[in-house]
């Protein structure tokens, strides 16, 4: 715990003017971690953050007079071995160690080196497919209205990307950086093979399905593996999951095909929006709960409608341009 203020703040201050020994480092990044620290890291990271704005470049004899200082203060630290980081400018430096220690004191070198990394972010639309080569060689087939976002190298242990929607994914093999593939209810994280990763937001199934190769996926509470021919469904409503082997061919929507299995008819309903482009309702006060099951091959809106009044049995649909109303009689 910090009892000494005076006394952290004269770290604080060494370590960012790169004047400290890795023990220092050590007990500061501790204390960075402690919630019973965080009124008094506020106040340094506020006084420091001023003192930076009022520093001025020193002339010669100034920088001179600071360097005798320092050798003499490093002559008085009989510790470990001292680890010293390049000093562009004491302003940039100040407040860039403001800012980690701000959002978690991350590695002062990773933070600037990712700064340089540029995010590239592709979206599809209703109705629409896209191909994408990532930087890696990666290749990655985006479904109708879904969104990823990758940088334009990958930096660190990691070949990160975010997804939103659907993805077929062909991963180039690295297995000193692994390839994670981050939604809002997932991660997918493999070192090179195909599978199809399907987290809408707005849908109640997330879903992933393996080609060839090995993933693991990871959830908040969970971990599982898949191999090849392999899809794991998950709801994320009720938490429950279904491991099951998948032998005919992922990713059919890439050949313009739908396959529905035990799907909530809400999320059948968001599927043929998002295909069709097309606005489906469901008329008020009754109750929808069915679960659809089927594969359509290249079919149009009206036939898979018609699909679905024959499945479910109780299901009709009225349909007025692109508006789809489905009710039960």
């Amino acid at each position: 715990m910090m009892k000494d203020t005076k006394t952290e703040k004269d770290k604080l201050h060494r370590y960012l003017d790169d004047l400290y020994t890795r023990e220092d480092a050590s007990q500061l990044l501790q204390n960075i971690k402690d919630s019973e620290n965080q009124d008094i890291l506020d106040e340094l990271a506020a006084e420091v953050w001023e003192e930076s704005g009022n520093l001025q470049p020193g002339n010669d004899l100034e920088r001179e007079k600071y360097k005798r200082e320092a050798r003499q203060l490093l002559k008085r630290i009989e510790h470990k071995k001292r680890t010293w980081f390049r000093r562009a400018s004491v302003v940039a430096v100040s407040t860039a160690a403001v800012i980690v220690i701000i959002i978690g004191s991350v590695n002062f070198f990773r933070y600037m080196n990712e700064q340089q990394v540029t995010l590239a972010e592709i979206t599809t639309s209703f109705g629409e497919k896209r191909q994408v080569t990532l930087p890696d060689g990666t290749l990655l087939v985006l479904n109708s209205c879904s969104q990823v976002r990758y940088p334009d190298r990958f930096v660190g242990d990691l070949r990160e990307v975010e997804l939103e929607g659907e993805g077929y994914f062909r991963v180039a093999r690295n297995e000193k950086m692994p390839f994670v593939v981050r939604t809002k209810r997932l991660d997918v994280q493999v070192l090179g093979t195909r599978f199809d990763v399907k987290s809408y937001s707005t849908d109640e199934i997330v879903s992933v399905s393996v080609e060839s190769g090995k993933v693991q996926v990871d959830l908040p509470e969970a971990m599982m593996r898949l191999t090849a021919k392999e899809q794991v469904l998950i709801n994320t409503v009720s938490g429950e999951y279904s491991k099951k082997t998948e032998d005919r061919g992922v990713a059919v929507w890439m050949k313009g095909g739908l396959r529905f299995y035990s799907t909530p008819i809400r999320d059948v309903a968001k599927e043929l929006e998002r295909v069709y482009n097309c606005r489906i309702t469901f008329a008020s006060g009754q109750d929808f709960n069915n679960l659809i099951t089927g594969e359509h091959d290249n079919k149009s809106l009206e036939a898979v409608l018609k699909s679905i009044e024959f499945i479910s049995g109780d299901i009709k649909y009225k349909k007025e341009g692109i508006n789809v109303l489905l009710y039960k009689e």
